[in-house]
């Protein structure tokens, strides 16, 4: 299966580095998978399966794609999950809702540009467009990521990705990252995919805003 890890990682364009911290792993223990010399947990296997969109019968024996079938939706589920028979989760615009904050408010009227029907998926309550490369190749702008709110920032899983607010010099930023902890008191620490983005400790009273993203749906455009 070692070697099976390498090309998923290679495939995806990720250094050691950047797997391990998906996995929630050190480089060394990751490099030790991927000679064999170590063995993938349950919960590892879960991030590549559910996080990564990897075919689990590839992962296990090598056998069919080595992505599910269906790239274009991606599922980003916990063990504890429940899943709906079907939903119809509404399409908001960012610019039309003047951010997040609005958007999440219990007074919110804002009306959805559509509605995305979706069968098996955990709840969620919403979905936007995602705008940016930070979290490519995983997501690209134009790409819908369906989210979950939170209410309450100590409910995060470190490590899964998140839909933010962030308040930066009184002007409102709108990102998707893996949130993991600090090193420092009152800051969480801000994780791309993307190779060119810098991780970033941002102070936890700067976040206006937070759901836990629970899906994407990757946007071609055939011409």
């Amino acid at each position: 299966m070692g070697g099976r890890i390498k090309l998923i990682r290679k495939e995806l364009k990720m250094t050691q580095e950047q797997l391990a911290q998906r996995l929630g792993i050190g480089k060394a223990a990751l490099s030790m998978i991927e000679t064999g010399k170590s063995g993938l947990s349950s919960r590892n296997k879960n991030i590549l399966i559910q996080d990564l969109n990897v075919n689990p019968d590839w992962l296990e024996n090598g056998k069919g794609n080595m992505f599910n079938a269906d790239p274009a939706l991606n599922s980003f589920r916990l063990r504890t999950d429940n899943t709906l028979p079907m939903q119809s989760v509404p399409l908001y615009s960012i610019e039309g809702t003047a951010g997040l904050v609005p958007l999440f408010s219990e007074q919110n009227e804002t009306k959805p540009v559509n509605f995305i029907h979706i069968p098996n998926l955990p709840k969620c309550d919403g979905a936007i467009y995602v705008s940016g490369d930070s979290m490519y190749p995983l997501l690209k702008s134009g790409d819908i990521v369906l989210y979950k709110q939170l209410h309450n920032i100590e409910d995060i899983f470190w490590g899964d990705m998140y839909l933010l607010s962030i308040d930066l010099d009184g002007e409102e930023y709108i990102v998707v990252k893996y949130i993991q902890k600090s090193d420092r008191e009152g800051y969480v620490k801000l994780v791309s995919q993307n190779p060119h983005h810098a991780d970033k400790d941002i102070e936890i009273s700067r976040i206006r805003a937070i759901a836990l993203v629970k899906a994407s749906i990757r946007m071609n455009s055939i011409r």
